[in-house]
């Protein structure tokens, strides 16, 4: 790995996203079963999932202009602050108000986290790398999804479901202490130089349109929606499918975020170096096809030993789209607009969660957990018909296709 990362600043961010991530699956996993205990109901869970993604939105274009304005670690720096002082009092907030507004907050710090992290990523990884690079940065978040569960299901046990989140809040500010103290600072307007190798023609350019770089990274965009859409339904209301629809005990739900990220964890990094290798956009559609056959088996499957399987094959592949697709919106992005086209790409992983939630649970009031697997399935393969369209938005594959005889 050091052999293709010489930067230490990545390693300083992948080091910061584990303990992120920790954070972030030691309150994922008790969030659902915390608010149905306080009495909140299905659509009130809905609600509030759709709070968080709205912070996310509301906040995804405004910090690419954070970013030009002051600097990647200034922002990272705060918004992971923000993130653990907010879910620092998640627990001990009554009404529906204050906890809409913390899960608000929940989403706007997030979101400054991913695009500061992102842009540092992209602009210090190479042209060829892009893939491999994101995929660690994945693997460091799935690899804190595993440790979080592992953590919050004794802490729930020992303690109370509160205290996860307590825990959440001090390993979150581990993370601040790591980002001031080892990442590098870098100029006013978040810009960060990229490794000497990298193409710098487009960067003398005039800015792209947000509608251009729109078009650009369209196929990513779609893809971010559709994980975003996929992930915000699937932590909410799986569990709650498991318990009514399969009879599996409210507690061994906890560890289901834990196998989805443990196929995470293994498959990212083999998804993103065959991504530079052979296309990004095609390796996301075969993900994709896997990913959706799995959702499928979630209705017919009936013990926690073969969910647990179908949850890991689902997590190795659709959750491992989202580095792919995050490397193939760098690789075709002037890098002088990284910080905007991050911030577009979050904006529509963001639309999904905000939508994702309230849909699900409109689907699963009506037409129950099988149901709502069904129309989540249905979207992936939206996304598989739509990444074939465009297919010729896949540079890596396009290179390979008009490359001449024996050169690759």
């Amino acid at each position: 790995m050091l052999e293709r990362i010489r930067d230490r600043n990545i390693l300083v961010v992948y080091a910061a996203t584990f303990l992120l991530g920790t954070a972030y699956g030691t309150a994922i996993a008790v969030i659902a079963l915390h608010l149905d205990a306080r009495g909140f109901t299905k659509s009130d869970i809905g609600k509030l999932a759709a709070v968080f993604a709205s912070g996310i939105v509301a906040m995804s274009i405004p910090v690419g202009a954070l970013l030009r304005r002051f600097s990647a670690k200034t922002t990272l720096t705060i918004s992971l602050l923000g993130y653990a002082l907010t879910v620092g009092i998640f627990p001990l907030l009554r009404s529906f108000g204050a906890i809409a507004a913390a899960r608000f907050f929940d989403g706007a710090f997030s979101v400054g986290v991913w695009v500061s992290c992102e842009t540092i990523l992209l602009v210090r990884s190479g042209p060829d790398n892009k893939a491999y690079v994101t995929s660690l940065y994945a693997v460091a978040i799935a690899l804190g999804y595993i440790v979080g569960p592992l953590m919050a299901h004794p802490i729930a046990h020992a303690f109370s479901i509160e205290a996860a989140f307590f825990v959440a809040s001090g390993i979150a500010t581990l993370s601040v202490l790591v980002v001031v103290a080892s990442l590098d600072a870098d100029p006013p307007g978040g810009h960060v130089e990229g490794p000497a190798e990298q193409d710098d023609a487009d960067d003398a350019s005039p800015p792209e349109t947000a509608l251009r770089l729109l078009s650009r990274i369209k196929t990513s965009c779609f893809a971010a929606f559709a994980y975003g859409y996929f992930q915000a339904s699937v932590v909410l209301f799986l569990p709650l499918y498991l318990v009514e629809s399969k009879g599996i005990p409210r507690d061994r739900t906890i560890l289901v975020p834990a196998f989805f990220a443990a196929g995470m964890l293994l498959f990212s990094n083999a998804a993103g170096r065959l991504g530079d290798r052979v296309g990004h956009l095609r390796v996301m559609r075969g993900l994709a096809v896997v990913g959706l056959t799995m959702i499928l088996g979630f209705v017919f499957l009936g013990s926690f030993a073969s969910m647990a399987v179908a949850v890991f094959i689902a997590g190795a592949t659709l959750a491992s789209i989202s580095p792919v697709s995050l490397a193939l919106q760098g690789v075709v992005t002037p890098r002088r607009d990284y910080s905007r086209s991050n911030s577009i790409y979050n904006t529509f992983y963001a639309s999904g969660m905000l939508l994702g939630p309230p849909m699900s649970s409109i689907v699963f009031r009506s037409e129950g957990g099988a149901g709502m697997l069904y129309h989540l399935a249905a979207l992936w393969a939206a996304f598989v018909v739509f990444a074939a369209i465009y297919a010729s938005d896949d540079v890596g594959a396009m290179k390979r296709l008009h490359a001449p005889s024996g050169s690759v």
